[in-house]
């Protein structure tokens, strides 16, 4: 019995060491930690994925402003969109969460828009077709101020 203990005590110890290493969770879902900032940038620009992984982004925003005046989200856009004609029409939609009524075939996933301090995240698959998917913040302006990150995809 005491060599199972051990052996059980040993391997709660090497998931929590090797958990921060590698990013993986007990589901295999690679997670990612990504912020928005008050200057209108995410923290990281670049996410590197494979095709067909699963992904989990845990997006926080960084701000003591109001919501009225700051608040971001992650719109993973798909190759074939028009990026910056999908932002204008999101920026016109604040009762669907500035997220262009109609156009979901236009976006991969998108987090919920994340007022200062809190914390919204997203689980998707990484598409198969490999390239450059560019994620946005969709609130007013911050598309345009640049507020925008690379999903690589690549073998």
């Amino acid at each position: 019995m005491k060599k199972i203990i051990e052996k059980a005590v040993i391997a709660i110890f090497a998931l929590i060491i090797l958990y921060p290493v590698t990013g993986f969770s007990q589901d295999d879902v690679r997670t990612i930690e990504l912020e928005g900032l008050d200057n209108m940038r995410y923290d990281k620009e670049l996410i590197e994925a494979e095709p067909g992984e699963e992904i989990r982004i845990v997006f926080t925003t960084v701000s003591d402003l109001p919501p009225e005046a700051m608040q971001h989200n992650v719109v993973i856009m798909t190759l074939e969109a028009d990026v910056s004609d999908f932002a204008m029409a999101s920026m016109m939609s604040p009762d669907n969460g500035y997220i262009a009524p109609d156009r979901d075939d236009e976006y991969i996933a998108r987090t919920e828009m994340t007022p200062g301090g809190e914390t919204s995240e997203i689980t998707f698959t990484v598409p198969e077709e490999t390239g450059d998917y560019e994620y946005i913040c969709t609130f007013p302006g911050h598309y345009m101020s640049g507020m925008v990150g690379i999903l690589q995809v690549r073998d």
